[in-house]
């Protein structure tokens, strides 16, 4: 099964230009590899006075994060769940911006630690041999339930 932009666009929410990874380059129960050139596109939909800044590359670890998630929910058993990305911890920033760097990134995502309410994943951005952007995330999943005014949050 090749992991491509379609693939990772009917697995995760983000579609069109919104969908910012373009492969999976490995994966396995705890870690993810992810590949994007989209960080060079001049219609990438984060760049904002036509500059992508480092933060932004969050979002691209956040999306192989949530990659990681639909896969594990692809090959097991588990039940699939909404994840929000609930918070960032200690991101440290290596460089101004993205959108400067000329070859593709590479977003990685391990998980640390979790249960069916909440997963951390440490995560990095990378680029040939230098880290971008590193930090930990924390992913919370909503739990839904049906009442009697239908589907319902139950947190």
């Amino acid at each position: 099964m090749r992991l491509d932009r379609g693939w990772i666009e009917s697995h995760i929410p983000h579609r069109g230009r919104m969908c910012l990874l373009d492969e999976v380059l490995a994966w396995d129960a705890t870690r993810i590899e992810c590949r994007s050139s989209t960080h060079r596109a001049l219609d990438n939909p984060l760049r904002a006075d036509g500059r992508l800044g480092a933060a932004c590359g969050i979002e691209y670890a956040a999306q192989a994060i949530a990659v990681h998630g639909a896969l594990i929910v692809a090959t097991s058993n588990a039940v699939p769940a909404v994840g929000y990305l609930a918070s960032v911890r200690n991101v440290t920033l290596y460089v101004a911006r993205i959108d400067e760097v000329e070859t593709d990134l590479v977003a990685r995502g391990e998980r640390v630690t979790g249960d069916d309410s909440a997963v951390l994943y440490e995560f990095s951005v990378s680029s040939a041999d230098s880290v971008l952007l590193s930090g930990r995330a924390t992913i919370a999943f909503a739990i839904y339930a049906s009442g009697p005014t239908g589907i319902q949050v139950t947190r």
